[in-house]
C-alpha cells in the first residue's frame, strides 16, 4: 500500500487514481493526523511526502518516520513545489530516498514509484487479476474469459487492466480516456464507448461483467 500526504485535493486525487490504475494499492491522506492514524492500522510499503501541509509538514513528518525503528527504511518520496537545490539536499539529508518537484508528469511519478520499490525490494504493483471468469496477466499480456484465451489490440487490453483494477468502482469515460489513452490525449468520450462495445463482444458471457453507469461511466461488477 502507497500512502500519499497532500493536501492539494486535486493532485491527491489524480496521484493516487493514476497509482491505482498502474497496478498499485493506494491512499490519499490531506493531513498529518490521518496519515499517522493510518500508519498505526496498516504501514504502508511506500510514502509520498508534499513538504508544505498544514500543521505538521511534510519534512517532520519524514524526521519521526526516520526515528521510528519500524520505518526506519521506509521507502519515502518527497513531492513538492520547492524545487530548489537547498530544498533537494534538505529532504534526501534527512532521510528521503527520492525527490520529485512539481508540476511533475503522472508517468514519470509511476516510473519513479516502481524503481524505488524494486530497489528498496517493498513489493510492487498487482500484475494478475481474476474476477468472474475473467483472467488477466499484464506481464504476459494474457486475457483469458472462461479459460478461453481472448485476442485483444493494445488498447483493448489497456482498458480491461484498467476496469479489473478497478473493479466495483465506476470510472467516468474522462478517467477511462486519460488512463487507457493517456492524460494528452485529445480525443472524445466515444472513443471509450466504442472499445467498451468491441471488448464486450471479444469477452462473450463475460462481457456483462462491464456494466454501464448511465450518465456516468462504466465499471466492472466485482464477484468478490
Amino acid at each position: 500500500m502507497i500512502y500519499l500526504v497532500e493536501d492539494d485535493a486535486s493532485i491527491r486525487e489524480l496521484v493516487v487514481y493514476t497509482l491505482r490504475n498502474t497496478g498499485f494499492d493506494a491512499a490519499g491522506f490531506s493531513c498529518s493526523r490521518d496519515f499517522w492514524e493510518a500508519v498505526r492500522d496498516a504501514p504502508p510499503s511506500l510514502v509520498l511526502l508534499d513538504i508544505m501541509l498544514p500543521g505538521e509538514d511534510g519534512l517532520s513528518i519524514l524526521r519521526r518516520l526516520r526515528g521510528l525503528p519500524r520505518s526506519e527504511t521506509l521507502p519515502v518520496m518527497i513531492l513538492s513545489a520547492k524545487g530548489t537545490e537547498y530544498d533537494k539536499v534538505l529532504g534526501l539529508d534527512l532521510g528521503a530516498d527520492d525527490y520529485l518537484p512539481k508540476p511533475f508528469g503522472m508517468m514519470e511519478l509511476v516510473a519513479r514509484v516502481r524503481n524505488l520499490l524494486r530497489r528498496t525490494g517493498t513489493g510492487g504493483p498487482r500484475d494478475e487479476y481474476e474476477s468472474g471468469g475473467l483472467f488477466v496477466s499484464v506481464p504476459r499480456h494474457i486475457a483469458t474469459a472462461g479459460g478461453v484465451d481472448v485476442p485483444l489490440t493494445s488498447k483493448e487490453f489497456d482498458l480491461l487492466v484498467c476496469l479489473i483494477s478497478n473493479s466495483g468502482r465506476v470510472l467516468t469515460r474522462d478517467q477511462i480516456l486519460s488512463s487507457v489513452w493517456d492524460c494528452d490525449f485529445d480525443g472524445e468520450t466515444r472513443t471509450v464507448d466504442v472499445h467498451i462495445r468491441t471488448l464486450r463482444s471479444k469477452l462473450g458471457p463475460c462481457g456483462g461483467l462491464i456494466q454501464t453507469v448511465r450518465g456516468v461511466g462504466y465499471r466492472l461488477r466485482s464477484t468478490a
